[in-house]
This record gives C-alpha cells, sequence and structure tokens, in this order.
C-alpha cells in the first residue's frame, strides 16, 4: 500500500488544484460553484460560534437569540451574517444551477456531477428549514407546524413520521432540540458530498459555454483570478447587505415569540422556498401537493436521460434558449405567487404556471431536442 506524505500530499494539490486542466473558454459564470463553497464555509462557522450561546427549549430559543443579538460582543454580526448568509447562499447555488441548465452540464458525461450537485441543493433546503425554526418566532413555529404536517399525507406512516419528527403529538420542545441536532450536523453532511462532487468533476472535466471540447490551461494562475474577484463581489454584496439591511429579508411576524394559540395572518417561508411553496399550494389535494413539490425536484434529476440535443449549450441552440428563458420566468413567477396571500385568481395563475413548469422541465428538454435535430439534419442535407 503507498504510503501518504508530505509530497504525495503536495502532488494531490498540484493536480487538483494548480495545474488542473480547465478549458481555457470559461467564463465568469463558472465562478459560482467556488462562491457556493465559500458560503457553506460561512454558514458552519458563523454557525458554529452561535450554537455556543443559543439555547434549544422552547422557553429560552427566542430569548437566547436575542440575547445574541443584544449581549453577546459582535453577536448581532454573527446573527445576521448567519441569516442573510443562507439567502446569499441560495441565490449562488441558484445561478449555479441555472447555468448548468443553460449550457447543459448535466449532459454525458457528468450525469452523476449533475446528480450530485441536486442531492446537495436538497440537503441545502432541508439545512436551512430547520435552521429557520430554531429562532422559535411565529412563523418559526408554524411554518414548522405546516410543513412536518405534510409527511402526514403518506399513505400508512404519515402519521409516525410525523410524530417522529415531532418527538411527541405537537411541535414542541422536542421537535426544537431534534431540529437544532440535525441542523448542526447536516452542513457537515453537505462537506462531505460537496468533495464527492469535486472528485466526479475532476474526473469527468468542466464544461464550458460551447458545450464541447476545448483547450485547456493549468487552473493556477489563470483562473483562480476569477474566482477571486467573486470572491470579494459576494463579500462585499454581503457586507454591505449586513450593514444596512440586515432584517430586509426577515418576516416581522418571526420577531414575535411563537404563540401555539395564536395563528399568524400569512404564514410563508423565506424566499428561496417560495416557488415551491406555490407548486406545494397549487395543488388542493395534501397528497397531491406533497407529490407535487417532490416531483419539482425528481423533474431535475431526470435532465441527464431525457437529453436528446446533439449539443449542450443553449449559446448554439435558439428554441431550447427560448424555452430556457421561459422556464426560468415561470420560476420567478411562482415565487411571486407564493408570497401572495391565497385568492381566487391567484390559485388559478399558480395552478397554471405549475403545470408550464412540468411541461417546460419535463417535455420541452427532450422534445425541443427531437425538433432541433431535426432542422440540423435537414440543414445538413441540403447543403449536400
Amino acid at each position: 500500500m503507498t504510503r501518504w506524505n508530505f509530497n504525495s500530499w503536495l502532488s494531490f494539490v498540484d493536480s487538483h488544484i494548480v495545474d488542473y486542466p480547465t478549458p481555457i473558454t470559461l467564463n465568469y459564470n463558472w465562478s459560482f460553484g467556488s462562491a457556493a463553497g465559500i458560503c457553506l464555509a460561512i454558514q458552519i462557522l458563523s454557525g458554529v460560534f452561535l450554537a455556543i450561546h443559543y439555547t434549544p427549549h422552547i422557553d429560552y430559543a427566542f430569548s437566547s437569540v436575542e440575547h445574541i443579538i443584544r449581549d453577546v460582543e459582535y453577536g448581532w454580526f454573527l446573527r445576521y451574517l448567519h441569516a442573510n448568509g443562507a439567502s446569499f447562499f441560495f441565490i449562488v447555488v441558484y445561478f449555479h444551477i441555472f447555468r448548468g441548465l443553460y449550457h447543459g452540464s448535466y449532459a454525458h458525461p457528468r450525469q452523476a456531477l449533475w446528480c450530485s450537485g441536486l442531492v446537495i441543493f436538497i440537503l441545502i433546503i432541508a439545512t436551512a428549514f430547520l435552521g429557520y425554526v430554531l429562532p422559535w418566532g411565529q412563523i418559526s413555529f408554524w411554518g414548522a407546524t405546516v410543513i412536518t404536517n405534510l409527511f402526514s399525507a403518506i399513505p400508512g406512516i404519515g402519521k409516525e413520521i410525523v410524530r417522529w419528527l415531532w418527538g411527541g403529538f405537537s411541535v414542541d420542545n422536542a421537535t426544537l432540540n431534534r431540529f437544532f441536532s440535525l441542523h448542526y450536523i447536516l452542513p457537515f453532511v453537505i462537506t462531505a458530498i460537496v468533495f464527492i462532487h469535486l472528485a466526479l468533476l475532476h474526473k469527468d472535466g468542466s464544461n464550458n459555454p460551447l458545450g464541447a471540447k476545448s483547450t485547456t490551461l493549468s487552473f493556477y494562475p489563470y483562473f483562480y483570478v476569477k474566482d477571486l474577484l467573486a470572491f470579494f463581489i459576494l463579500i462585499t454584496g454581503l457586507t454591505i447587505f449586513l450593514c444596512f439591511w440586515s432584517n430586509t429579508l426577515g418576516h416581522p411576524d418571526n420577531y414575535i415569540p411563537a404563540d401555539p394559540l395564536k395563528t399568524p395572518a400569512h404564514i410563508v417561508p423565506e424566499w428561496y422556498f417560495l416557488p415551491f411553496y406555490a407548486i406545494l399550494r397549487s395543488i388542493p389535494d395534501k397528497l397531491g401537493g406533497v407529490i407535487a413539490i417532490g416531483g419539482a425536484l425528481i423533474a431535475l434529476f431526470l435532465l441527464p436521460f431525457i437529453h436528446t440535443g446533439w449539443t449542450r449549450s443553449a449559446s448554439f441552440r435558439p428554441l431550447y434558449k427560448i424555452g430556457f428563458w421561459l422556464w426560468l420566468s415561470i420560476f420567478v413567477l411562482l415565487g411571486w405567487v407564493g408570497q401572495i396571500p391565497v385568492s381566487g385568481p391567484y390559485v388559478i395563475l399558480g395552478q397554471v404556471i405549475t403545470v408550464v413548469y412540468f411541461v417546460l422541465l419535463l417535455f420541452g428538454v427532450s422534445f425541443i431536442g427531437v425538433v432541433e435535430n431535426f432542422l440540423a439534419q435537414r440543414r445538413i442535407s441540403q447543403k449536400k
């Protein structure tokens, strides 16, 4: 067995960071991956320090968060860095996914890479939801009640799953303790899968704007500068937001201690959950809503296996480009519908755009690819 020594570690770092062959055509859109890694590190470090002062008990959780903000030295900075850092994390991750969709990064041979990235995305969603419950404000409590109750729609075992999540017969102290433990552990699980994601990336190589093989250069010193610029933009934006608009993204009702006897007028999740929340609300049946929101994520996993286009990048696929921007518009529109109170016209709108979301994602990708292949073949035949 080969013995790992200092030279072996240097060789490993050199092959994966310094001399890693990188397509020469990469642009700044390929900096979102490294920016997401920075966001993950910020969330883990700030979360560890917050956990030192946080008390996972329903009688003290809300007060402990206020104590961190008001009494702990630079506690306000840690609290708002963690809260707003989650939003910036999702912004970066969403752009990372959108870039992958636009340039066809899910296509062969990167199916495993794409799927591993989606697993990370789902774990980030779970971690963010668990973390949003911890301040134990009104939206935290009622959001946890609504979302965990969705599992009761699963036939046969649904109620048992809900009871296990709650640790009892309602959202209570056992629930808060479980959520705190899982919220603390999951980021380290995400980190482990990130390394697997990077290993798959280095195995199959990076995609590029051309969607084809490209001349490569070593990552250092040519491409790390682009990631460094993305790092400074991210830190500058987060710092400005932290200092001037630290409470902008928080729901006002979540600054009220949780009260099981008083339901808020309008329960909404954080902005990064709104598109999926709109899909959930658009289905009148509880089980149907759970299937729909799960299907919205599963559909992304299916993309590598229903891709039919000869080329990957939308830069050379005019029909796919139109479909992509239409789908992205639908996704943003779902987010807008998700934050509006339930009423007649918005319910119908949500149902319509939910159908369009699935049609474009599941059928559009494969059908558009077939049409583009046919048109390309016809053009080649005409030239002959």
